[in-house]
């Protein structure tokens, strides 16, 4: 994912200076997708799949027709793959948020000494989100601009305006993505307090006045003690947002029979974000730990059921010091993620926390317990919630490494991108693990287009699979064949890179191609019933890169029962990768992976210092020594 610059200000919801999306050429993305698949599927398999995709291609054939089609459908909308990418990517999957599509911001372990210090951090970060939502709105946000491949092009500002006003609206088949449409006099705006298992209203505008820092801390200190009334405690409703969507689109439908619970329901789906005050959760806080217990809570006897998923912005604070973002992923990417975070940490840092004038508790209303009128057919569904959450909380196998051998200053003196490189040495590493490549995703972003989200960066090129078998050649190849091979592989996926940011990816294409044959209601054709393209959109290695300026790191589970999630954040003279697989998975070890990752990296610096012995490193801690050594949790020691 590229880095951004930031620059001035400009209307952040004004797409149009920017271009549409175009549609790539058919025969480039068909003799794309075979190059892409060649390496990675039998040999009798892809002679199958060319014949498929030749007919599909032929002149009159199905393709040109749908592509047509395509054509068409740009001509009317703004982009012409957002709402079928939308469906594909998150809507109409079923699987449940937590760990399978929610990412997490972990930030840096707190030393909250009280509980007073724990909401006095909450209330500070409370100042900071209305800070920053006062920008989005006031449409005072420095555009972006684009940084990396084809750096200085503007970006489309367009998802940060679902940042505190969109909700994932569970369904049946299909979830939806309800955005508010903001009013000429908005209602009190209000932001959801999970503490203990409970629901809080708390009211951020009062009587048309911005409650401050002061107001917000005494707010919170009434909830917590709210929270503490041991007879007034309600289930864990939270827990049946973390289950599979259908399930809870179910459990849904009959909480909403009753109105106390309609009402309920209304007021969080309304809200801006969440605040989690978090109980201790009496694990050691390393980096492996804390992103687990970001990314699923512990489960039901941890904080599990203090959360509201269908949110996309839920802010954790555990009395602990185990603080992040919990994000749904529909309306926004990572990088705004990134950007809205990154703000609140120098607003914490840069203004001091404004305590300082008394508010006597009276002229405040107390904030309101949301209640919840709970059948036995609610419990029962909550009782499979919390048994499906406990099973999450046992499978995901995660390791947070952070890699100190080198970071990204080594490698641009080698003249090659950081991100590339890597991506080369997740290659090497599954190779490594397995003998073999695979469908590989890297997220790359299409903002340079209006309403543009993101295509795929497939990875795993024939030219990464010539320098992977090199490496592990046991025949004389020479370190400078070896390099030369390194070079061609980081090309390629550089090429790649600049193919998807403009446009010319083949997965968004394709699709594409498959929805609007769906929605002409036309036989689904060949070429997407083919093996080649199930095997193609099966990604077992799931890819990411999210760099931050401060300090934190963000992390994601995998998206297939036998892969793995690698999301990484270069440094200058470090590197964290976030590792994540499933334990059910006998093909798949997170720590395993780690280990061999941290080998290919020294590989690969050997063999970059051996062939550019100019770019050797300026100091001896730059080169890995092999001493550093890896704890079972993930942590260095």
């Amino acid at each position: 994912m590229p880095v951004l610059k930031r620059e001035q200000a400009t209307d952040t919801g004004d797409p149009s200076g920017l271009p549409k999306l175009p549609v790539p050429p058919l025969q480039q993305t068909l003799d794309m997708y075979l190059k892409c698949m060649s390496h990675l599927i039998p040999q009798d398999q892809l002679k199958k799949t060319k014949a498929i995709v030749e007919k599909f291609g032929a002149p009159g054939g199905t393709g040109e027709f749908l592509q047509k089609k395509l054509l068409e459908r740009s001509e009317q909308k703004a982009n012409w793959v957002y709402d079928y990418w939308l469906e594909d990517m998150y809507l109409s999957n079923r699987l449940a948020l937590p760990v399978n599509s929610s990412p997490v911001m972990v930030f840096p372990t707190q030393n909250f000494r009280s509980q007073s210090d724990t909401l006095r951090f909450a209330a500070h970060l409370i100042s900071g989100v209305l800070e920053y939502k006062s920008l989005i709105d006031g449409r005072a946000l420095p555009v972006d601009y684009a940084r990396g491949q084809l750096a200085g092009k503007p970006l489309c500002m367009d998802q940060y305006n679902k940042v505190f006003t969109s909700y994932r609206l569970p369904g049946p088949k299909m979830d939806t993505l309800v955005a508010q449409k903001s009013t000429v006099m908005p209602e009190p705006e209000h932001i959801i307090v999970a503490c203990k298992n409970q629901f809080f209203v708390l009211d951020v505008v009062i009587n048309f006045r911005r409650l401050n820092e002061k107001d917000l801390y005494t707010q919170l200190e009434r909830i917590r003690k709210m929270a503490d009334i041991e007879e007034e405690r309600l289930p864990p409703i939270g827990l049946l947002t973390s289950d599979g969507r259908t399930q809870w689109a179910e459990a849904r439908s009959v909480l909403i029979k009753d109105s106390t619970n309609r009402d309920s329901l209304d007021m969080i789906e309304r809200c801006l974000c969440l605040v989690c005050l978090d109980e201790p959760s009496g694990t050691e806080l390393t980096d492996t730990n804390r992103a687990l217990l970001m990314l699923h809570g512990g489960g039901t006897d941890k904080n599990g059921g203090n959360r509201w998923y269908d949110k996309p912005m839920q802010f954790v604070i555990g009395a602990d010091g185990c603080c992040g973002v919990v994000c749904e992923h529909s309306p926004f990417e990572g990088i705004v993620l990134v950007q809205c975070t990154e703000y609140l940490l120098r607003y914490m840092r840069g203004s001091p926390s404004k305590l300082v004038r008394a508010a006597s508790m009276s002229e405040l209303p107390a904030p309101r317990r949301l209640r919840w009128k709970c059948s036995p057919d609610i419990q029962t569904f909550l009782k499979a919630s919390a048994d499906k959450l406990q099973r999450v909380v046992k499978n995901l196998d995660m390791n947070v490494n952070k890699f100190t051998g080198y970071g990204k200053e080594f490698i641009k003196r080698q003249k090659m991108s950081p991100d590339a490189y890597v991506q080369v040495a997740l290659q090497l590493t599954f190779y490594r693990c397995h003998g073999h490549l695979v469908p590989t995703y890297e997220s790359a972003s299409i903002r340079r287009f209006q309403e543009g989200r993101v295509d795929n960066i497939r990875s795993s090129t024939p030219e990464a699979l010539a320098f992977v078998k090199a490496m592990a050649s046991s025949s004389k190849i020479t370190d400078a064949e070896k390099m030369d091979l390194l070079r061609t592989a980081i090309k390629a996926q550089t090429n790649y890179t600049i193919q998807a940011i403009t446009g010319m990816a083949i997965d968004n294409h394709l699709l594409g191609l498959r929805e609007i044959a769906k929605e002409l209601k036309l036989e689904k054709p060949e070429l997407f019933s083919d093996t080649t393209y199930a095997t193609s959109i099966h990604f077992i290695l799931s890819t990411s890169q999210v760099p931050t300026t401060e300090e934190m790191f963000c992390c994601y589970g995998p998206v297939v029962p036998n892969g793995y999630g690698a999301c990484y954040n270069p440094q200058k003279e470090h590197m964290i990768f976030c590792v994540s697989s499933f334990r059910e998975s006998a093909e798949t070890s997170s720590d395993l992976f780690v280990k061999t990752l941290e080998g290919c990296l020294k590989d690969m610096q050997d063999l970059c210092i051996k062939c550019n012995t100019e770019a050797k490193p300026s100091d001896s801690t730059e080169r890995m020594d092999g001493t550093t050594k890896v704890m079972k949790n993930g942590s260095k020691s």
